[in-house]
């Protein structure tokens, strides 16, 4: 490898992540922080899996309103799984879906790669 040469990632991946809703959501509107944690999980996934097209699971969108729009969670536990995109027409030829990993407790718990 040389100077300004990257390696190319694994198209297929999947690994779980513990994001920190509480640091996204603090010192926002009662009516916006519900709202505000879906975008912070979309960029999240945005920047750690590196595709634009990022598409959230009906059962961890349910997840974060659970509460109401008031006090959405404080963390979550994400899957986030980059796949080939189906559609021919696609900008991009991959997407991201996050999914919810439900745990006990967030205590101890690290970044971890999920075999397929």
């Amino acid at each position: 490898m040389g100077k300004g040469e990257r390696k190319s990632k694994p198209d297929l991946i999947t690994r779980d992540y513990t994001i920190h809703l509480g640091k996204c959501t603090h010192k926002t509107t009662f009516k916006k922080k519900a709202p505000k944690a879906i975008k912070e999980i979309r960029k999240f996934a945005e920047r750690a899996m590196g595709t634009k097209d990022v598409r959230v699971d009906t059962r961890l969108n349910k997840y974060v309103w659970a509460t109401g729009i008031r006090n959405p969670p404080t963390r979550v536990r994400v899957r986030l799984s980059r796949k080939r995109n189906e559609d021919e027409e696609a900008d991009e030829k991959l997407y991201t879906l996050a999914q919810l990993v439900e745990v006990p407790s967030f205590k101890g718990l690290i970044t971890e790669t999920v075999e397929p």
